[in-house]
């Protein structure tokens, strides 16, 4: 949620961030709803303990069209403003992966956010992009969104500035496009921008298709810029165990040149860092094994990694196996040597009494 200080938004450091911020008391979650008629909406949800309104839904936000498909969210203001008293965050951008549009919430009554502006998808195809995916806000006042598509829906990976207060769009970021695009990550210090593939529109538009895989329509790397020139200077080829990697995250500390990348369809994290020379290299640190399985789709179920996260003090990385329906704690300490501390299952296709049945589960070490 939105944290002021008396000199701007935001903080110093992620570290003071985590030992001085306040803790959350509502927090804002996008719902996408599909075959049902009916639009999405921003759910605002009451996380205070002492609230009598406690993990409640206290407001939503219905969007005026249907068939969005709302997905990440991020600020109009970054950190990095924290000691310019003149900057505010005060929006949320909210873009629609679904339908390419961007809309922009007013948060300024937290509790009651409200629509600001509507970004329609024909500024977007105007760029030559669509499909918007990532949002981060820049320490020059522009937003900066990742797409994952040409204006014809096909796939290509570029960004697409907006102005972080009039919200009218500023171009593209870079000439240079990748084959894929979805996530990204910038650090200024070390002049680098890293971002990831999904793959194409038309090919996850219309849901998954094992065929798609051999057809070349999801990606398998991920992509170095240099951020001062906005040039792309090196893709790094993850191999079919990194298809589809999604969500890219530096590790917290500004002078850290590493991080770790989540490759959803065969459940594998790879560690990314700078060589001396200055190039990028990529291993896989963590892979999760399939179970087999009855009454599902395929006789192996894999993982699915969807979010990745990493703790402000770096020193836990958290991901979602989608599939499997468990939430992952891994000591990363030793960004090397990862390390499972901590798991709990919240869903997923293996539930009790579900049709899905563990016929073996190589990390229990039993046939079930």
């Amino acid at each position: 949620m939105a944290t002021m200080t008396p000199q701007g938004p935001g903080y110093a450091s992620p570290l003071i961030a985590m030992k001085e911020g306040p803790r959350e008391k509502i927090v804002w979650l996008p719902c996408i709803r599909t075959g049902t008629g009916k639009p999405d909406y921003l759910a605002t949800v009451d996380v205070d303990p002492q609230s009598q309104t406690y993990c409640k839904v206290v407001h939503r936000l219905y969007l005026p069209y249907l068939d969005d498909e709302i997905h990440h969210t991020g600020w109009n203001t970054c950190s990095s403003c924290y000691d310019d008293p003149t900057k505010v965050r005060n929006r949320l951008v909210m873009p629609a992966l679904g339908s390419s549009r961007v809309y922009i919430i007013d948060i300024s009554s937290e509790r009651s956010p409200k629509l600001f502006k509507v970004i329609e998808p024909e500024i977007l195809t105007s760029n030559g992009v669509s499909h918007p995916h990532t949002t981060h806000c820049l320490p020059n006042g522009q937003v900066m969104l990742s797409t994952l598509g040409d204006a014809q829906g096909k796939a290509k990976g570029s960004f697409i500035t907006f102005d972080s207060y009039t919200f009218e769009h500023t171009g593209p970021w870079t000439s240079m496009d990748s084959e894929f695009g979805y996530d990204y990550w910038y650090q200024p210090t070390h002049d680098v921008l890293i971002s990831s593939e999904w793959g194409c529109p038309t090919a996850f538009g219309k849901g998954f298709d094992p065929k798609d895989i051999t057809a070349n329509k999801y990606g398998t790397h991920i992509n170095v810029y240099s951020w001062s020139e906005r040039r792309l200077l090196q893709r790094i080829d993850l191999g079919l165990e990194g298809v589809m990697p999604l969500e890219i995250r530096f590790l917290h500390n500004p002078l850290a040149t590493e991080g770790f990348v989540g490759c959803a369809l065969y459940a594998n994290i790879f560690r990314f860092f700078r060589k001396p020379d200055g190039t990028y290299e990529a291993h896989k640190v963590i892979s999760v094994p399939p179970k087999k399985v009855e009454g599902w789709a395929l006789p192996e179920m894999p993982g699915i990694i969807t979010d990745i996260i990493i703790s402000l003090d770096d020193r836990f990385l958290y991901f979602s196996n989608w599939a499997h329906g468990d939430i992952r704690q891994y000591d990363i300490t030793d960004p090397e040597h990862p390390k499972l501390t901590g798991q709990i299952f919240l869903g997923g296709s293996i539930v009790k009494g579900g049709r899905v049945k563990v016929i073996h589960d190589v990390e229990l070490k039993v046939s079930i």
